[in-house]
């Protein structure tokens, strides 16, 4: 663990996905040994984890909680980073809702993704990395912007009217990101924490 300076890749907020009461169902200890958990997203880079929250807080799914540096008002630190197959049920199911709402909240950081999306590779653009994206329609959408730069999501679709609920295809690839550790290119998650070689 890294303890010169803050890592950039460090999350300060995060969303909450599932309180688990009685700590994790794969947990061997007793239950009366067993301390409440939370599993969470975090805002900027979508990573996973578990949160141990402060004593006699319960915090509610759905809600933004501070997890950086300093005071926090709900909790008490976090535990470790998880991958999407550690997610409990709940929180499997909370998640694509929750991600969707998040790049709702933050639609700008993804406007400007249509906006500055270039080539990866001479065959292949990021716009093609968008689940329903195409030839066609990746086409459609450079165009589009020669004519100026889009400015909503909403507006968006107003302009490419086959480009349909254009967060739920960002939504969607955030998933995809985070249900596969192997994914060859991330468009806006970071890559799995490698175990450490002993």
């Amino acid at each position: 663990m890294m303890t010169r300076g803050k890592s950039p890749e460090r999350e300060d907020y995060a969303w909450i996905i599932d309180y688990l009461p009685y700590g994790s169902s794969v947990d061997s200890k007793p239950s009366y040994q067993k301390k409440p958990l939370v599993q969470a997203v975090g805002e900027k880079h979508f990573v996973l984890m578990e949160l141990v929250p402060k004593e006699n807080a319960v915090p509610q799914i759905e809600s933004r909680v501070y997890i950086g540096e300093g005071d926090r008002d709900v909790i008490d630190h976090v535990k470790h980073r998880i991958g999407f197959n550690d997610l409990s049920h709940g929180s499997q199911l909370e998640l694509p809702y929750m991600v969707e709402k998040m790049v709702l909240l933050d639609e700008q950081r993804f406007v400007d993704f249509f906006n500055d999306a270039h080539p990866i590779t001479n065959r292949l653009h990021m716009l093609e990395l968008l689940p329903g994206i195409g030839k066609k329609l990746m086409w459609a959408i450079i165009d589009e912007r020669k004519k100026g730069n889009f400015t909503s999501l909403k507006e968006l679709h107003g302009r490419i009217g086959s480009l349909h609920s254009p967060e739920k295809i960002i939504a969607n690839r955030i998933i995809d990101e985070l249900k596969d550790d192997n994914i060859k290119y991330r468009l806006f998650t970071l890559p799995p924490r490698r175990p450490k070689q002993e």
